[in-house]
């Protein structure tokens, strides 16, 4: 079975969050894209939100709006098994539980969207290669910053978003697309293919 997780779709990364990301509005209307799929087919979706730890920056912290999830997402009753989980760190497997509640539900594929590309996502991703899931990334339903360093030079936000799909996709995630379905032997799929849109 198929699991969506969707990583750190919260406040913090819109345009008025301490971690903004420029192409926010867009990956956020292709995650909720995904998630009316994966409701249609009753399959799970695991919410993941972060937290800072106390002695971190000013993102992130628990009871802010930034910390909230964006809105109109989260967990809702009367579709397939969902739940919120929480970290304090990049992975969203490292001390959650995620991987109990997937096994729990059969899913041996996910599909991981959100923020940061390079970061709290990619990190994600490869934990859950490293324990077997087969992962996809929709690389429109994710975003990163602008990145800069005196000595390795800077990326614009949407070179670090490729270049982290790149690093990804050599290691074995693929890059998946909702915009068609097909059936599946667990009902409409979405389409997984090796296109990055633009």
């Amino acid at each position: 079975m198929q699991a969506l997780i969707v990583v750190d779709a919260q406040n913090e990364f819109s345009s008025n969050g301490l971690r903004p990301v420029p192409n926010h509005a867009q990956a956020l209307s292709r995650i909720d894209a995904h998630v009316q799929r994966v409701r249609e087919n009753m399959w799970p979706i695991a919410w993941v939100r972060h937290f800072n730890k106390p002695n971190e920056s000013k993102a992130f912290v628990p009871g802010t709006w930034g910390a909230e999830l964006s809105s109109g997402l989260g967990p809702k009753t009367g579709f397939g098994p969902e739940k919120m989980f929480e970290k304090d760190v990049y992975g969203a497997f490292t001390g959650t539980g995620l991987e109990v509640w997937l096994r729990s539900n059969d899913v041996s594929q996910v599909l991981i969207v959100g923020f940061y590309t390079h970061g709290c996502l990619s990190t994600s991703a490869r934990e859950a290669l490293v324990r077997g899931f087969d992962v996809s990334v929709d690389p429109n339903a994710t975003g990163a910053t602008d990145m800069k360093h005196p000595l390795l030079g800077q990326q614009t936000a949407d070179e670090v978003r490729r270049y982290a799909l790149l690093h990804l996709t050599n290691m074995g995630v693929t890059l998946a697309h909702v915009d068609k379905v097909q059936h599946e032997d667990l009902g409409e799929a979405p389409i997984l293919n090796e296109s990055v849109g633009a």
